[in-house]
């Protein structure tokens, strides 16, 4: 597998402050509980959290569709919030929103629990694939090209650790 930079760490890290300024300026006032989609959004959720200046509460859940490169079509709960939702204002942090179908899934859970309101925050838009509608409040970059590595996106698990964003290519 070959690599091509799409987005240096630069980049990212100028876009995750402008988005930790608006959600800052949103959520005056109040106290966001920030819900993390594991495995792929903790470095984005990481480097987020830090730039929000408003008091927040973070917790994770944690959701699996993807074998390798291919969504199996079918999404697990592997991890549920530690934390109560109900009443509160949520965010949800992810990395990438592709077919949308995981995070309507998810979107509709939490919805179940009665949230004071619900938004999403995504680092990557990926439209090329999308299946679900869904309403992104905040997202970093729009992109259409290629199964995209690094900043805690894997393949496989692979990658996750390199700063920038880049396409995986055969």
């Amino acid at each position: 597998m070959h690599k091509r930079l799409l987005i240096p760490a630069a980049d990212i890290e100028r876009r995750v402050q402008e988005l930790g300024a608006a959600i800052s300026r949103d959520y005056a006032g109040l106290e966001p509980v920030v819900v993390g989609i594991l495995k792929g959004a903790f470095i984005f959720m990481a480097d987020l959290v830090r730039q929000v200046q408003v008091p927040l509460l973070v917790d994770f859940v944690g959701l699996a569709s993807y074998v390798g490169t291919q969504t199996s079509g079918e999404i697990r709960f592997t991890k549920s919030l530690s934390l109560p939702i109900e009443g509160r204002h949520v965010i949800v942090v992810e990395d990438i929103v592709d077919t949308g179908l995981t995070l309507a899934r998810l979107v509709e859970h939490l919805g179940e629990m009665e949230p004071a309101s619900l938004a999403v925050c995504a680092l990557i838009d990926k439209r090329e694939r999308r299946q679900v509608e869904l309403p992104l409040q905040y997202y970093g970059f729009q992109l259409s090209e290629g199964f995209l590595v690094g900043y805690g996106l894997d393949c496989d698990e692979r990658y996750r650790n390199l700063p920038g964003i880049y396409a995986l290519e055969e």
